[in-house]
């Protein structure tokens, strides 16, 4: 799961919001320094990857990335998912997704002191840009995987690409994560 899908399963607490986005910028041998709550929403992010790099759904999905892109493929499914959730966030939450991603960036503006650098050096733009809301629409992802391709991976890389493998496999990986979602949102969340 990518940054929105971290944001919604995590229990209805900011800390435990915030908590499990930095999964995504920090390991835990890094986060000895964060209060307990923090921690326990990182805990709670490692238990979604967990289930859901193992799911067979996931699997599926990954196995409909081309093989150019397959090295890549946990990364655009999980930026997949983002954007179906986005898409079908009235199927999953009451809330209007802009309320939402605003919250979570009042959220995250909130917790300025425990957020690693990377994470505070995005969040102006993020922000700015509603990048979790950029997700309903095709070419959020486009920019997205264009991001990530530049920024995250030091190496010349296909991720960029990657929305030939969304475009292609549309309506596959939309099944495969509807079908799959439930799962996350019935999991326990406890600490």
């Amino acid at each position: 799961m990518n940054y929105l899908a971290h944001l919604h399963l995590a229990p209805d607490h900011p800390a435990a919001r915030v908590g499990n986005l930095l999964g995504d910028f920090l390991k835990p041998s890094g986060a000895g320094h964060l209060p307990p709550d923090l921690q326990a929403g990182m805990a709670l992010h490692r238990r979604i990857d967990a289930l859901t790099d193992s799911h067979p759904l996931v699997l599926a999905s990954k196995a409909r990335i081309a093989p150019a892109r397959r090295r890549y493929a946990g990364i655009l499914v999980d930026i997949f998912y983002d954007h179906f959730l986005a898409r079908h966030w009235r199927r999953f939450d009451v809330r209007p997704l802009p309320d939402f991603t605003r919250q979570c960036y009042a959220e995250l503006r909130d917790f300025h002191p425990w957020l690693p650098p990377r994470l505070r050096d995005i969040l102006p733009l993020m922000s700015a840009e509603d990048w979790l809301l950029s997700y309903r629409r095709t070419e959020g992802i486009a920019d997205v995987l264009a991001r990530f391709s530049r920024h995250r991976i030091q190496r010349a890389n296909p991720v960029a690409d990657g929305i030939i493998d969304l475009l292609e496999n549309y309506d596959g990986l939309e099944q495969d994560f509807l079908d799959f979602y439930p799962s996350l949102i019935a999991m326990d969340k406890t600490p």
